[in-house]
């Protein structure tokens, strides 16, 4: 009996630690994801930890990181084109799902509607429609992403409030699971 309530415990704490739902609103990220679709996030997809962290765990880390409070990731940073769910950076209690366009050290530019990442035009086979706007190029900075919907016509992203820090990011959107029919696994 003991053994059942320690394991439902340790279950409980592993899925409320790295699973999250999601639920989607507004058409943003049409076609990719649907308005009111539910998801699953992974929360230690993109899990960071600090030298200092790293340091009070482990022995004479410090010794080896030249003092850098980069951080590492337990597995690897976000990618272009990954999916992902954030806090948003002008109202952390709201959260946003959107595609990575501009990692670290990238620039993006957008010319009548196109996207061009490091001077190369993006083929983006999952935009259904496109603004025929264009932005100035944009660097992106250490710790910050630069995102998009899907739906760029009707799509509030980084080309309206800027870069998103990495510490916003809470983490992969890894699949849909509601409404049934639409089960399966983001890309």
């Amino acid at each position: 009996m003991i053994e059942t309530i320690l394991l439902a415990l340790l279950l409980f704490v592993l899925m409320e630690f790295s699973v999250q739902n999601f639920k989607v609103e507004g058409s943003s990220m049409t076609p990719t994801l649907a308005q009111d679709q539910y998801l699953l996030v992974n929360k230690i997809a993109y899990a960071r930890v600090g030298m200092d962290d790293l340091g009070s765990l482990i022995p004479f880390v410090h010794a080896y990181t030249n003092g850098s409070e980069r951080p590492i990731y337990a597995f690897r940073p976000p990618q272009y084109g990954e999916v992902v769910i954030f806090h948003f950076p002008n109202d952390p209690s709201r959260d946003f799902v959107k595609r990575v366009i501009g990692v670290p050290g990238d620039s993006i530019e957008i010319r009548r509607g196109d996207v061009y990442r490091n001077g190369q035009p993006l083929d983006e086979p999952f935009i259904t429609s496109s603004s025929s706007r264009s932005y100035d190029p944009v660097f992106v900075d250490e710790g910050h992403y630069y995102v998009l919907g899907d739906n760029r016509r009707s799509s509030n992203d980084s080309r309206d409030w800027g870069l998103v820090p990495q510490e916003n990011l809470i983490g992969r959107a890894w699949m849909r699971y509601w409404p049934p029919g639409s089960l399966g696994f983001i890309e």
